[in-house]
C-alpha cells in the first residue's frame, strides 16, 4: 500500500470519527509534537493541549470536504502544532518576536527529519543495550534509568566495592560504544 494511500485513509478514518484511525494518527504524531513543545518552553501538558487543538483542526478541516492536504500528516499536524505553541507563547510573552520570525527560522521538514534521526538513534541505542548480555544490560539500566548510586549497584551485583562497580560500568561503556557505532554504520548506510 503506497504511504499517500495509507494517510488517505487515515484521513478518511478521522473524518468519520474512527477509533483506529484516531489512534494510528496520535501514535504517529504525538511524541514528535511533545518533543517540540518541550523544547521550546512547554510541559507534557502543554504538549497534550497543543496536540489535541490541532488533531481539532485537522479533524474539523477534513470534514469540511474541501480539504486538500498537500504534505504528509505529520507535516501538517508538525506546522499547525508549532503555529499554535508560539501563539501561545506570544500570548504568555515568554517570545517576543512575531511568530513569522519563528516560522522563518526552520523549514518544518528539517525540524521532522532531524527528530526521526533523533527517534532512530534511541532505538539503535535501545537494540545496542539489548545485544549488551548481561550484567551489562542491567548495570548499566540501574545506573541511568533507576538512578542508583556505585554503592548500591555494587551491592546489587555483588561486587566488593563501589570502585569495582564502576570499573565494570566503563567496561559495560565501552561494549555498548562498540555495538552502537557498528548497528549505527549498517542503519544509516552512510557510515
Amino acid at each position: 500500500m503506497k504511504p499517500e494511500h495509507t494517510e488517505r485513509i487515515l484521513l478518511q478514518g478521522l473524518a468519520a470519527s474512527d477509533k483506529k484511525a484516531i489512534e494510528t494518527i496520535y501514535k504517529e504524531n504525538y511524541n514528535m509534537v511533545q518533543a517540540l513543545i518541550i523544547n521550546n518552553n512547554g510541559s507534557t501538558d502543554d504538549a497534550k493541549d497543543i496536540f489535541q487543538e490541532a488533531m481539532i483542526v485537522l479533524y474539523e478541516n477534513v470534514r469540511s470536504g474541501t480539504f486538500e492536504l498537500n504534505c504528509q500528516i505529520k507535516t501538517y499536524v508538525y506546522s499547525v502544532s508549532r503555529r499554535l505553541w508560539l501563539k501561545k507563547l506570544q500570548q504568555l510573552n515568554r517570545y517576543s518576536a512575531p511568530v513569522e520570525a519563528l516560522e522563518a527560522e526552520i523549514p518544518v521538514e528539517e525540524e521532522i527529519e532531524e527528530h526521526e534521526k533523533r527517534n532512530a538513534e534511541f532505538e539503535m541505542m535501545d537494540k545496542a543495550i539489548s545485544s549488551l548480555g548481561e550484567p551489562c544490560k542491567s548495570l548499566l539500566e540501574a545506573y541511568y534509568l533507576q538512578k542508583k548510586s556505585m554503592q548500591e549497584i555494587s551491592v546489587n551485583f555483588g561486587y566488593t566495592n563501589a570502585d569495582n562497580a564502576k570499573n565494570q560500568k566503563y567496561k559495560c561503556l565501552m561494549r555498548l560504544k562498540k555495538i552502537f557505532f557498528a548497528h549505527y554504520k549498517n542503519g544509516n548506510g552512510d557510515g
